[in-house]
């Protein structure tokens, strides 16, 4: 990791029942697999650009 990329927490809060293909797959490739699922990731263009797109199913954090 990088000396300036910050980390980020990212939990489903939302269910993706009833939900575009797409934004499933993108919860998928982000490693959130149900309901209250928490992972963690570096703050990289693609992840930033992933949570984008399901930011209204998801609840992101910086860890420290």
């Amino acid at each position: 990791m990088a000396g300036n990329e910050t980390r980020l927490r990212i939990t489903q809060v939302c269910s993706a029942i009833g939900r575009h293909v797409k934004q499933k797959r993108t919860l998928k490739a982000l490693g959130i697999q149900r309901m209250n699922h928490t992972v963690e990731h570096t703050g990289s263009p693609q992840i930033l650009g992933m949570i984008k797109k399901v930011e209204h199913l998801v609840t992101v954090e910086n860890v420290a």
